[in-house]
């Protein structure tokens, strides 16, 4: 657990930590945002509150999405009950942890960017599309929370690791993948509950999280598409050099033990897909690990 707090008061301070770095700026908006409700709103301005909180929350109606753009990102870092950041940060690390240590940091920054962003366009287009939903509510609904890029992250993790087990307290060991399917299909249950645009962007980032990990394994990587993002929350890097020793006596060259090719590193991903993390052997856990660093 210090080591926890450790990482998360050094988010900033270190490169290649993406999760920690997702886990602060929630918690510290979620900090903002709850002394800034008390303050207000003991002050007699609760509308000055409301108010800034529908310029930072995504709307389903197309008319104020489109003068508020900034929203689709914005409401993925927004929480204001207590459990709902919880909930949310807790399966952020859980889940995000096996995904840091096994494919890299930038690939659960991407998972969770992307997961809010496919959230969220399915949250408007849904309501704007269903019958279900009335001009009323469409009118008026926001949405805010990062359960849409957490579920894309829980996701893709069942979906790179579906094997690999959590022990729950009083459930006992359970695989990942019956826990991402479990709370899928509660969802989809529920997507026409009071939370219907919260469950309707759980699904839109589970969707986009199978995805991510299925076109990852095929070698296209969709990271790249928010590295611009990504380039707000790190520091300069460091310039690494890297050389090859010749011999000339039999003219071979030695180098770097750590080097994985894209070839190996896609062969034990779909050894992880078919048979679970567990079966990998020392050598390719190894393998794994060092690409995961770069």
């Amino acid at each position: 657990m210090n080591g926890f707090f450790f990482e998360l008061r050094h988010a900033f301070t270190r490169d290649n930590n993406s999760l920690y770095k997702l886990l602060a700026v929630n918690i510290a908006v979620f900090a903002v945002v709850l002394v800034a409700q008390v303050i207000l709103k003991l002050s007699g301005l609760g509308e000055l509150y409301e108010s800034i909180m529908k310029q930072l929350a995504i709307p389903s109606n197309l008319s104020l999405l489109a003068t508020r753009p900034w929203t689709i990102i914005t409401y993925m870092f927004l929480h204001e009950g207590f459990f709902h950041v919880l909930f949310n940060m807790l399966f952020l690390y859980w889940f995000g942890r096996l995904l840091f240590d096994f494919i890299g940091s930038k690939h659960v920054f991407s998972l969770y960017v992307l997961g809010g962003i496919a959230g969220a366009i399915a949250y408007v287009a849904i309501y704007n599309i269903s019958p279900y939903f009335s001009e009323g509510t469409v009118a008026n609904s926001t949405m805010l929370g990062a359960s849409a890029g957490v579920f894309a992250i829980v996701v893709g993790a069942a979906t790179f690791m579906p094997n690999f087990t959590f022990h729950l307290l009083l459930l006992g060991p359970v695989k990942i993948k019956y826990i991402a399917i479990f709370y899928v299909i509660l969802s989809f249950a529920n997507t026409v509950s009071a939370n219907a645009g919260g469950e309707i962007a759980h699904l839109g980032g589970a969707l986009l999280g199978f995805l991510y990990i299925i076109q990852l394994r095929r070698g296209n990587d969709w990271s790249k598409s928010v590295m611009w993002v990504k380039r707000l929350f790190k520091r300069n890097p460091k310039i690494k050099v890297s050389y090859r020793r010749s011999q000339s006596n039999n003219k071979t060259q030695n180098t770097d033990p750590t080097q994985v090719t894209q070839e190996e590193i896609d062969a034990i991903l779909d050894k992880i897909a078919e048979k679970g993390y567990s079966n990998l052997s020392k050598s390719e856990k190894e393998k794994l690990f060092n690409a995961s660093k770069k």
